[in-house]
């Protein structure tokens, strides 16, 4: 039960988003419903508001996110990766290494205590990554707040990028499940549990995305299920994934980090930086647009770089191919680098 207290402050959470989404939207910004939320989140989460978007809800949106992908890529993700499979773990090993790189940086120069660094700098993961993080001696709650900020800044460097490159004289249609009918949309609904409960059977990373994006595409390419959702429900899934990210952005998390923010800002900019230069460099090597390869190469999230590119004129198909992939590889392969950069650094006190 809500008190009055957080009900008046959801309230005006929820009247703030969508004032300022709508603006985002006016000015022709993709992925305006999932910003806006974000960055009106983070100011209530830094000014002590205390709200947090309970998990079930982040997974609901999720799955709500992974139909909506599966309607965009059907079986294109499976193409693309047999046609240029060897390119694309070129470009997912790139990313996972400039990570990499920037971790070992940051644990040899010491700008991060321990091995905080060579957690909090991997590429995708956040929340796999903090969980693991406690258990190898690092300071959770600085994996987590690096992690967050990355993704936070991902989603705003990536949605700038896509505005300043997308066409807003006649810009691009997203992959909408338009509310037609009332099958469609309990269909869609099913696979989303669906999808969610075999993911987790199988513990698939990312289960509440990864398990409905990848049971929707089959069903939909094949022609087995119709999906729609109404444009409601989509917007709510925007939100809650904006202010999930947003709201771990609290005042004490930030004072408690303020002495090594500079230092993850640093660590933040130059995973992005690299990941954009390889992307500049990625376009001459396989016929996609900048803008495609910046998505694709950007370091996570995959539910945030997946409503950016639906919302853009992105290869939908080729972005989330290198996504997902990365997705996977960085949970296997994260442990062991964080383990491998932190080696002979003292465990976080």
């Amino acid at each position: 039960m809500l008190s009055p207290r957080s009900l008046g402050l959801w309230t005006a959470l929820v009247a703030a988003s969508a004032a300022f989404a709508y603006s985002l939207t006016l000015a022709r910004f993709p992925a305006a419903l999932l910003l806006g939320p974000m960055l009106v989140a983070i100011a209530f989460g830094v000014g002590g508001a205390n709200l947090s978007l309970a998990k079930p809800g982040f997974q609901a949106a999720q799955t709500i996110i992974g139909c909506l992908v599966a309607k965009s890529v059907t079986a294109d993700i499976v193409g693309t990766l047999l046609d240029d499979g060897l390119l694309i773990l070129a470009v997912v090993l790139v990313t996972v290494m400039a990570g990499a790189l920037v971790g070992w940086a940051l644990t040899r120069l010491r700008i991060l205590p321990g091995s905080t660094a060579a957690w909090g700098s991997s590429p995708g993961g956040a929340a796999a990554m903090t969980a693991m993080a406690e258990e190898y001696g690092a300071d959770p709650r600085l994996v987590a707040f690096m992690q967050y900020v990355r993704v936070a800044a991902v989603v705003l460097s990536a949605s700038i990028v896509a505005r300043i490159l997308t066409d807003t004289a006649n810009p691009a249609k997203g992959a909408a499940l338009p509310d037609t009918e009332f099958l469609p949309v309990l269909a869609t609904l099913a696979v989303a549990g669906a999808g969610f409960f075999l993911a987790r059977l199988m513990r698939l990373p990312a289960s509440a995305l990864v398990g409905p994006m990848i049971l929707g595409a089959v069903l939909h390419a094949t022609g087995i299920v119709s999906m729609a959702m109404p444009d409601l429900v989509l917007d709510l899934a925007y939100a809650c994934i904006g202010w999930y990210v947003g709201l771990r952005f609290t005042a004490q998390t930030v004072r408690e980090t303020m002495a090594a923010l500079p230092g993850i800002l640093i660590a933040t900019l130059a995973v992005i930086l690299m990941c954009g230069g390889w992307a500049f460099g990625l376009t001459f090597l396989l016929p996609v647009d900048f803008l495609t390869a910046f998505l694709a190469t950007s370091p996570g999230g995959l539910d945030s770089v997946a409503i950016i590119a639906v919302g853009s004129k992105a290869d939908v198909s080729f972005v989330l191919a290198v996504q997902t992939l990365r997705l996977f590889v960085v949970l296997i392969t994260g442990p062991f680098l964080a383990k491998w950069i932190a080696r002979g650094v003292p465990a976080d006190r």
